[in-house]
């Protein structure tokens, strides 16, 4: 496609065949360096501005820098920049603004020659682009394996500390995965402020940002495109130091089971910190969490959290990359040393707390100006002594009992009738299992399905997360009047309600 180029606006100068070779060899010099070479001789030798825009990294490059959003603008509507020229080169479109004075068979020819020398570069570059994947994905497996110092060997020795992991899903990803890696040029240059590896390990699109403790976002946005553009569902999770890479691709996966339509991409730490924690009183909701954590090391625990995160044994097992039968056996070993029935949802919902509370050192700094009157009364002993007493299946006394907790419930659950309210007590006590909940409720389940999507409009709540179920679970405990039991669920008598 070709805008209406530059004629009128001006006086043409003299252009011949030797100007033509002359431009063509210039050309071909810089394409020998690199597409931005290439780019920024293409503008010198129209005298305005060049950009190669791409639909889902913008401005590919740009020369200068600053017209980078006027060329990303003009590609996406030429009509608005009828004196500009666009042409398709290398799955992107390459856009110049000439000079007024620049003759329009000049421009032409420009125009010609970089896009067909920005086709053989990426010609060029699909045909090395094979290679390039197996390394990415070969590095992935060394940063999985615990082998990152190898990894930053293998990057250039750059002094990289921390990693983002993306994990993504969905029938799009080998095209979703050409249109990446073409958005994110990924290099392995060393000393670079950050490098991106791709790879697709087990039919998933992971992506792995190496930095240095900074992450500017750049790849979050390229992969909520590509998310939005190619219909995939994705979780995200980091900065994390890079030994913790294992913890961070477990944590994407469990963060990708609460991604919908609408939220195509759900960072790892927006389903692990439930709204409810917050506002509890930090002091005694640390000190309750450490000391009923206390059996469990830290491998058992993150296992924990990314079971409840997920939502099923089956879930956490593709998270971790275990058989089901071992995620099992280790919930199994937890329960016994928790003494706990992790099999209770309100057991779970706790442990959920838990499991998120801040370090009990972090709560007390936090809490210093209230901690005055209890150094002189003793309570600090008394947390003590009633430490090794804790249990998941009660929170500390009065630590749901606040203005702001009540509020916060009421502000979830209230308004909702009473056959929802009863109904969804019943569902989540079953674990979203909607035969035994319909069982016990003496409904059809359709008919419970129907109230579960009342609910969920009622609520403005995705009740396929993990998370969020826990905290409505809560609410509807704390706000409870009645027994929210079956037995009292409204009946108008025919099949569907079936008296018990």
């Amino acid at each position: 496609m070709m805008g209406t180029g530059t004629t009128g606006h001006g006086p043409n100068g003299p252009w011949d065949a030797r100007d033509g070779r002359d431009t063509t060899g210039r050309l071909l010099r810089a394409a020998t360096g690199s597409g931005a070479r290439l780019i920024a001789e293409a503008a010198t030798l129209v005298q305005g501005w060049a950009v190669l825009a791409d639909p889902i990294a913008g401005a590919v490059y740009s020369a200068p820098a600053a017209a980078a959003a006027d060329g990303v603008h003009a590609a996406a509507a030429p009509h608005d920049h009828p004196y500009s020229v666009q042409l398709p080169a290398a799955g992107a479109v390459l856009v110049l603004a000439p000079a007024p004075a620049t003759p329009a068979e000049h421009t032409g020819h420009v125009a010609a020659t970089t896009a067909a020398l920005l086709e053989v570069r990426g010609q060029r570059a699909a045909e090395l682009r094979g290679e390039q994947m197996r390394l990415h994905t070969t590095l992935l497996r060394l940063l999985l394996a615990g082998h990152a110092d190898a990894v930053v060997d293998a990057l250039g020795g750059g002094a990289y500390t921390h990693v983002t992991v993306y994990r993504l899903t969905g029938e799009d990803t080998p095209a979703a995965h050409q249109v990446l890696w073409r958005a994110v040029r990924p290099t392995l240059t060393p000393h670079a402020d950050a490098c991106t590896l791709l790879g697709r390990l087990d039919g998933e699109l992971v992506v792995a940002e190496v930095h240095r403790g900074s992450d500017d976002g750049r790849i979050l946005r390229l992969v909520s495109r590509v998310c939005e553009r190619h219909g995939l569902l994705a979780g995200m999770a980091g900065p994390l130091p890079l030994a913790e890479m294992s913890t961070a691709y477990c944590d994407a996966a469990a963060a990708r089971h609460s991604a919908t339509p609408a939220h195509r991409i759900v960072p790892a730490d927006a389903i692990g910190a439930p709204r409810l924690a917050p506002l509890l009183p930090a002091a005694p909701y640390a000190r309750w969490a450490a000391a009923v954590l206390r059996p469990l090391d830290p491998a058992q625990q993150h296992l924990l959290l990314v079971w409840l995160r997920t939502g099923s044994k089956p879930s956490a097992a593709e998270a971790l990359g275990l058989s089901a039968g071992t995620v099992r056996a280790r919930i199994r070993e937890a329960a016994r040393l928790l003494d706990a029935d992790l099999e209770d949802a309100t057991v779970r919902a706790h442990l959920l707390l838990a499991l998120r509370a801040p370090a009990p050192a972090d709560s007390d700094a936090a809490a210093d100006s209230d901690s005055a009157a209890d150094a002189t009364s003793g309570s600090d002993e008394a947390a003590l002594r009633n430490a090794g007493e804790a249990r998941l299946e009660a929170l500390p006394g009065g630590i749901l009992d606040t203005g702001a907790v009540r509020a916060w419930a009421g502000g979830l659950v209230d308004g909702l009738e009473p056959r929802l309210r009863i109904a969804l007590t019943c569902w989540l006590r079953h674990h979203a299992r909607t035969a035994p909940a319909a069982t016990e409720l003496h409904v059809h389940r359709t008919t419970l399905t129907t109230w579960l999507h009342q609910c969920a409009d009622h609520l403005a709540q995705n009740l396929a997360d993990a998370t969020v179920r826990a905290e409505i679970h809560l609410a509807l405990r704390i706000t409870r009047c009645g027994r929210d039991a079956p037995a009292d669920l409204p009946r108008r008598g025919g099949r569907t309600y079936r008296r018990a």
